[in-house]
C-alpha cells in the first residue's frame, strides 16, 4: 500500500513539474521543426513476487518491443509502446521455507500498451552539438495482458490463465545518435501492478477447484503485489517535421 501511494503521488507531481517547467521551454524553443521518432527494441523480462521474492538474473526471458515518440520540448518527449514478454520464477531457487515447501514453477507470456512521458536531461534535438546524447527518466501508465500458469508438484494448478492488470512503468535509458535520423538506445525499468489484479501475474490462488485433483496453494498473499521488469537495447528512426515561420503563415505569397 505505501509503494503504491508513493508511485501515485510521483505520477501527480510529475505532471505538476510538467505543466510548470515543460511549457515554458516549449515556447522558448527555437528549433524549426519537430520531430517524431518509431523504433524497436530487443531485451529481458523478469518477474519479483511471491515466487521470485528478489530480482533474480536468472529469471530474464526474451522481450521486443516497439515504441513511438514526439517531442514537444527540448526536454519533454510523448511516447507510447507495446511490449511482448516471456517470465518464468521457480519456489526451488529460493532458500526459504515458503517457497521450498510450495515449489511452484510460474510461466508468464504478457502483453503491455503503454503511453506516458520522456524528460531528456540534454538537449539531444541539437543539431549544432558534434555528438548527441542525452539520458532520460521516462514515467508511463500500462495495461498488460499476461497469460500463465503455475504447476505445483508437477500438477498444474490452472493451466494458462488470462487476464489484465494495470501497472505503471518507470526507468531510467540513454540515447545516442548514430546519424541525423538514426539512434541507439538502452532502457531499464520496473512495472509496479495495481490494485486488485496486482497480485495474478504469479496466479498463487489459495485453492483451485479445476485442477485435478483440486490443489491448495498454502500461504498465499493477496495484497503482496508483483513487479515486473524490461531492460533491453534499441534502434530507432527520427522523422523531422519543418514548422513555419510565424511572419509566413498569414502570408502565403512570401512562400512564392
Amino acid at each position: 500500500m505505501i509503494q503504491t501511494r508513493f508511485l501515485f503521488t510521483l505520477l501527480i507531481c510529475s505532471i505538476q513539474v510538467g505543466s510548470v517547467f515543460f511549457a515554458p521551454s516549449a515556447k522558448a524553443q527555437s528549433q524549426s521543426y519537430r520531430t517524431s521518432e518509431l523504433g524497436i527494441g530487443v531485451g529481458a523480462t523478469t518477474y519479483k513476487g511471491e515466487v521470485s521474492p528478489n530480482y533474480r538474473f536468472a529469471n530474464n526471458r526474451p522481450a521486443f518491443n516497439i515504441f513511438y515518440k514526439r517531442d514537444v520540448s527540448q526536454a519533454l518527449v510523448l511516447r507510447g509502446g507495446l511490449l511482448l514478454g516471456l517470465m518464468r520464477a521457480k519456489d526451488e531457487n529460493v532458500d526459504r521455507p515458503l517457497n521450498q515447501y510450495r515449489l511452484a514453477d510460474m510461466r508468464t507470456n504478457l502483453i503491455e500498451l503503454s503511453a506516458g512521458i520522456d524528460y531528456n536531461f540534454l538537449n539531444y534535438y541539437d543539431q549544432k552539438r558534434r555528438i548527441r546524447w542525452t539520458p532520460y527518466f521516462f514515467l508511463n501508465a500500462a495495461v498488460t495482458n499476461y497469460n500463465n500458469k503455475v504447476v505445483l508438484h508437477n500438477n498444474t494448478i490452472k493451466p494458462f490463465e488470462n487476464g489484465f492488470v494495470l501497472a505503471i512503468p518507470l526507468g531510467v535509458g540513454f540515447k545516442y545518435a548514430l546519424s541525423r535520423h538514426w539512434n541507439l538506445g538502452l532502457e531499464v525499468g520496473a512495472r509496479k501492478t495495481l490494485l486488485k489484479g496486482g497480485d495474478k501475474v504469479d496466479y498463487l490462488k489459495k485453492k483451485d477447484h479445476e485442477s485435478n485433483p483440486p490443489e491448495e496453494l498454502p500461504f498465499t498473499n493477496p495484497y503482496d503485489k508483483d513487479w515486473y521488469y524490461y531492460s533491453g537495447v534499441s534502434i530507432s528512426y527520427t522523422f523531422y517535421k519543418l514548422i513555419c515561420p510565424e511572419p509566413y503563415k498569414g502570408n502565403k505569397r512570401l512562400l512564392q
